[in-house]
């Protein structure tokens, strides 16, 4: 691991309880949040504060807000990270090479890449010519690698079931060489099977540990894979 710990710097003149991102109640009662794991997910709902704090820390990680690492410079209506400069980061040792993944923006960092000619670096096909879910997978097989640390927003945004399991292949495969480290945001019950990984879940009552069970996305999942009938009938009524 490198990133230790990230501390929220109350004492920063511009911090506002009640005004955004400390709107958000998650954010609002963060002090210092410590990082034990080489894989860590951040879970809840939307809107409690996951995304709002994966892109602070990618800001202050000079990876670019919409995508990207430190050496991908490209115009985009990105993310202004509105939480980033009231946070301070922690390492042992800091690293300055990784990738901030935001699914929701990834079109214009295939098309940055297509821009530059470095297509290469990705298989050797535009991301743009690959389907959302080859695209992904392109992107993990050959960008990530070395000591790194890796920020990925809803990774499963754009990967069936089956490539799921093969991104967790992946993931396993590069922290079995002890130079990455994962924060992940996800709502991807499969995802966060990931063994021994740390599961940060974000509520009204702050940031909290919990195990797999614990998560809802575990509970609903099995519920529902295991009453179908009962859950459909309670809902449509």
């Amino acid at each position: 691991m490198f990133l230790k710990r990230v501390k929220l710097l109350q004492e920063h003149p511009a911090f506002q309880q009640n005004v955004y991102p400390f709107s958000i109640p998650a954010l609002r009662q963060l002090d210092k949040l410590d990082i034990n794991q080489s894989v860590t997910f951040f879970v809840g709902e939307n809107g409690s504060g996951k995304s709002t704090l994966m892109e602070a820390i990618a800001d202050r990680c000079e990876f670019h807000t919409a995508g990207g690492g430190r050496n991908n410079a490209y115009d985009v209506d990105a993310s202004e990270a509105a939480l980033a400069n009231y946070i301070r980061l922690s390492w042992l040792p800091k690293v300055t090479n990784g990738f901030f993944l935001r699914a929701e923006s990834f079109y214009h960092f295939a098309s940055h890449i297509d821009d530059i000619g470095s297509v290469d670096a990705y298989g050797g096909k535009s991301l743009h010519h690959q389907s959302h879910g080859e695209a992904f997978l392109s992107l993990f097989q050959n960008r990530f690698g070395g000591k790194a640390i890796y920020l990925l927003d809803e990774p499963e945004a754009a990967l069936s079931p089956q490539r799921q399991l093969s991104f967790l292949r992946l993931i396993h495969d590069l922290v079995k060489t002890g130079n990455v480290q994962f924060i992940i945001a996800t709502h991807s019950p499969i995802l966060l099977g990931y063994p021994e990984a740390e599961i940060l879940h974000f509520s009204e009552e702050g940031i909290q540990q919990i195990d797999y069970e614990e998560t809802e996305h575990y509970q609903l999942t099995r519920g529902f894979l295991q009453n179908r009938e009962a859950y459909l009938r309670n809902l449509f009524m």
